[in-house]
């Protein structure tokens, strides 16, 4: 699977071993920064790797920032990415089952090396509840607000 990766300074480190752990599980990676420690601003890496999902160049995104909400708040607006911030598997597993999440946005100054494996692991390894009734209408409902409300790729 072809993996769009970004990050801001906060998140560079965190953001090299999630790298490191996905292409030792197989999966290629898109890395669009941050190439340092050195300050960042991180709409400069999330803002393109958010289009490489919404434009299909890749499957999912995994974006690393200090707390993972910055991450989310820029890739949220665009469409056809669907961001969530997970701490922890048990919220990665759901964001999957239940919203069909395609970026994961995590906090390189709350999560650390053993956490980031399993939550990383069961986020790539779970899939949406596909065929289960209430999750497919809960999504189609987000969806047709993201009709109403943001353009598409293609109108802009």
């Amino acid at each position: 699977m072809k993996i769009a990766m970004a990050s801001d300074h906060a998140g560079y480190e965190l953001k090299e071993e999630v790298k490191h752990i996905l292409e030792q599980a197989g999966h290629e990676v898109i890395d669009f920064g941050a190439h340092s420690t050195e300050a960042a601003d991180l709409s400069d890496s999330v803002y393109p790797a958010s289009l490489a999902v919404a434009n299909g160049e890749a499957e999912r995104g995994i974006f690393i920032d200090g707390v993972g909400y910055g991450s989310a708040l820029i890739a949220n607006k665009i469409y056809g990415v669907t961001a969530v911030v997970c701490q922890d598997p048990f919220c990665a597993r759901l964001a999957r089952e239940h919203t069909d999440s395609n970026v994961l946005c995590l906090g390189g100054k709350i999560i650390g090396s053993a956490m980031v494996h399993e939550i990383v692991d069961v986020w790539m390894k779970t899939d949406f509840f596909k065929g289960i009734e209430k999750y497919e209408r809960r999504v189609q409902k987000v969806n047709e607000i993201v009709e109403k409300h943001v353009k598409k790729l293609s109108e802009i």
